[in-house]
């Protein structure tokens, strides 16, 4: 079947593709047997290794469920922060006031250009010199500090690209009929580019997410990454099976987040599709009457 963008396959271009699927398939199977027969001889599948996290729960409640904890806690806390943070530097870009919109601009290339783990290790170096904040604490500080500041940089420009990205028509429309630029803002234009950044927004949260594990690496956050190194040593040694188990929970809850993302998304677009009350077969008969009415009436007068 042909469209505007795609043509229909030949005979020649289905069995090419047929055959580049059958060589894809077959190395994909040879590399999945090649790690399974690695591992195998390397003792990494044997069953005392997986044994405590298919049998028992002490795994499960002394590491996993309180790293993934401060995993959650971080993430949401910086979101929390960095959203509506964002928000507020995208739209301070677009204003009409360069003593706005400057200063904006020069916070978000500034801290869009560091890499976030060079602010969580500023901003545990800060929390420890000019704070009172405690040293159990400061981890936890130091990497919120750096997720929210390099996300909601992230986030200003994208807000700004979704604002950006709708027709100037409905801009000109609203300053025609007298709204000021708040009203044009809160009322036309973020409401219909939410669903337009939400994408972008839901892959700049997994990415909050997957980044909480930097903080487990470097600045000892006990968070879900740092307790897969603690178990597997515990666990006599089963690095595999633990990095394998966190790697699903990561998998699992990044899933959740888009899959609900998709959700939201497709229940935005359905509520703008409606059109208000719904009117009845009777309703319109009597509208369709009224109207045949005072037509007749007007052409009596005349």
């Amino acid at each position: 079947m042909s469209s505007v963008l795609y043509d229909a396959q030949g005979p020649r271009a289905k069995r090419r593709n047929i055959i580049f699927t059958v060589v894809f398939l077959v190395a994909l199977a040879a590399l999945l047997w090649w790690v399974f027969s690695t591992l195998d001889d390397k003792g990494q599948l044997e069953w005392p290794l997986w044994e405590p996290f298919l049998t028992g729960t002490e795994a499960w409640s002394i590491y996993i469920w309180p790293g993934l904890q401060n995993t959650l806690k971080a993430a949401v806390l910086a979101v929390l922060i960095a959203m509506p943070l964002g928000a507020l530097l995208g739209i301070a870009r677009l204003s009409d006031h360069v003593w706005v919109r400057v200063p904006a601009g020069i916070v978000v290339e500034f801290f869009r250009a560091i890499p976030v783990l060079v602010l969580m290790i500023f901003g545990l170096a800060l929390f420890a010199e000019y704070t009172d904040v405690s040293s159990a604490d400061r981890p936890l500080y130091a990497v919120v500090t750096g997720l929210v500041l390099y996300n909601a940089s992230v986030l200003a420009e994208i807000v700004r690209a979704g604002i950006l990205s709708l027709p100037k028509g409905q801009s000109e429309a609203a300053m025609a009929i007298g709204l000021r630029k708040g009203q044009l803002m809160r009322g036309i234009l973020l409401p219909q580019a939410v669903t337009a950044m939400l994408p972008a927004i839901v892959s700049q949260l997994v990415v909050i997410v997957k980044d909480t594990a930097l903080g487990g690496a470097v600045l000892t956050f006990p968070e879900l990454l740092a307790s897969a190194n603690t178990m597997s040593g515990y666990y006599g040694a089963n690095v595999i099976a633990s990095f394998t188990v966190v790697a699903v929970i990561f998998i699992a809850l990044n899933f959740a987040l888009t899959t609900f993302a998709g959700w939201l998304e497709a229940r935005l677009r359905r509520s703008k599709k409606g059109t208000g009350a719904v009117v009845g077969a009777q309703e319109v008969d009597d509208l369709n009457a009224a109207e045949v009415g005072s037509a007749y009436k007007t052409g009596a007068e005349k």
